[in-house]
């Protein structure tokens, strides 16, 4: 018999990078040490060192990897590490960041030191700063750097890798090389690889890629999330509304939007107008729950005003209200189910009235089909149980498991039908469908399986079949 092999245990990096930093070695051996760890790991190191530390590793390294290590830490100890430094060189940290994380740290810093860190920027930063700060947060231009390599359209090969490996040093993002006119207009992208093995004589039309895709930086981050994401491309030019490219986006941000958006997503479905976090005060976290659960109050009152309704089915038929939750538990899973399937297809912008009915009625498809096959579990499952366990004749423990497995049927195939109208309904009239969230998909499914199964109980077994249990 093979012997299973065990993974092996992975290097504790931070525990090493805090015996470096706190050692007795020269700044230049602690510098060349820390160059075999990455600014990840050291950022994750520095939550663990003391102020003295910290500033004696500010003091060690040089700006880049600084700038690149503080840009791997939370926003608010990014604000803190920043303090620590005396302002120039927490200026030239800020210069050497990505545009957008230079953005985002100078809006968390109280307005006087933020103002004079700005003015210790050089020019080129401060504009760089100034357009990201042009755009609102919820457009793709706020997440876009302008870490890029441009060539002029009418450059020769050779000119166009004169100008490559001339900015290579100061730019991290040269996967691709991106052409513009003597206007800054956008005509097209290079491929490194083909601008290497291009000969000198190559016309640079011959490699240009005009149907590279492309986005404006004005586009909504929720509009153009999907068609990013499809390319699959390192970088994506960003353009202003006269086709000038101004930015980047890379994988690395597109990532971080991607994940921003499940986040807020995942706060919508439960409830909430945006995430919370650990440190958020109470009133702020009140403030954002409290409207959806009083509109769901108010839905609930409904609910047990239709209950009221079927006061008396509950008495003349007291076995149903066993089975009440079941009923309703599942017809919200429904529900929930069918709501975030929608919420996903919704993404693709480009879906037609064909789509939506398509869409619409294969959930309703689905939730039949796993709606007969869960009633019929029950009813099996039931007649038994009744017959047996609350001592039925036979014929009414049948009659009454029969119900039951119809009204799960019934309000399973409903509940999917609503999770997946709401939210199409919700975009149709521009709100953002994630608002139909689970808390209110499940209260209204549950109002559905209230009025079904009580409904199917008094018709059938009361007034057509007089048992009463």
């Amino acid at each position: 018999m093979e012997k299973k092999t065990e993974n092996p245990v992975m290097p504790n990096y931070v525990r090493e990078i805090l015996s470096i930093v706190e050692g007795t070695a020269a700044p230049n051996k602690i510098r060349e040490q820390l160059e075999d760890y990455h600014e990840n790991d050291i950022a994750d190191a520095l939550e663990l060192m003391s102020v003295s530390k910290r500033q004696k590793l500010y003091r060690t390294i040089d700006i880049n990897t600084l700038s690149d290590i503080i840009e791997y830490c939370e926003p608010e100890k990014a604000v803190q590490y920043l303090s620590e430094m005396d302002i120039k060189k927490a200026s030239q940290v800020i210069e050497k960041m990505e545009p957008d994380s230079s953005l985002d740290l100078l809006n968390l810093i109280e307005k006087d030191k933020r103002n004079a860190l700005i003015a210790l920027l050089d020019e080129e930063t401060k504009r760089e700063i100034n357009l990201m700060a042009s755009f609102d947060e919820d457009e793709i231009g706020s997440k876009m750097t302008t870490n890029y390599i441009s060539v002029s359209q009418g450059a020769s090969i050779k000119e166009a890798m004169r100008t490559l490996v001339k900015e290579a040093p100061t730019n991290d993002n040269i996967s691709t090389v991106f052409v513009v006119d003597e206007d800054e207009t956008y005509i097209g992208a290079i491929d490194l690889r083909e601008l290497i093995i291009a000969r000198e004589n190559t016309p640079l039309d011959d490699i240009i890629m005009t149907s590279y895709p492309y986005i404006y930086g004005t586009e909504e981050i929720d509009d153009c999330i999907e068609r990013l994401k499809d390319y699959s491309e390192d970088l994506i030019p960003v353009l202003d509304n006269s086709n000038r490219l101004i930015g980047v986006i890379t994988s690395q941000s597109l990532i971080q939007v991607v994940d921003d958006e499940m986040g807020e997503d995942y706060a919508r479905l439960a409830g909430l107008t945006a995430e919370e976090d650990l440190k958020e005060p109470l009133i702020m976290s009140i403030k954002k729950r409290l409207p959806w659960l009083l509109v769901l109050l108010a839905l609930g009152l409904v609910v047990s005003s239709v209950v009221g309704i079927f006061e008396s089915v509950v008495s003349e038929l007291t076995i149903v209200i066993c089975f009440q939750s079941l009923i309703l538990d599942m017809a919200g899973n429904a529900g929930t189910q069918a709501l975030a399937v929608t919420i996903r297809v919704l993404m693709d912008e480009n879906l037609t009235v064909k789509n939506k009915v398509e869409l619409v009625a294969k959930e309703m498809k689905v939730a039949f089909s796993n709606g007969f096959i869960l009633g019929l579990i029950a009813v099996l499952a039931l007649s038994f149980y009744i017959s047996v366990f609350k001592h039925a004749a036979l014929f009414s423990a049948v009659a009454v498991a029969l119900c039951i497995g119809a009204s799960l049927l019934v309000a399973m195939v409903i509940s999917g039908a609503v999770g997946t109208v709401i939210p199409l309904f919700f975009k149709k009239i521009h709100i953002d469908p994630a608002v139909a969230s689970g808390p209110l998909i499940t209260t209204i499914n549950d109002l559905v399986a209230v009025v079904t199964y009580y409904g199917l109980s008094g018709l059938i077994l009361i007034n057509m079949l007089h048992i009463k249990i």
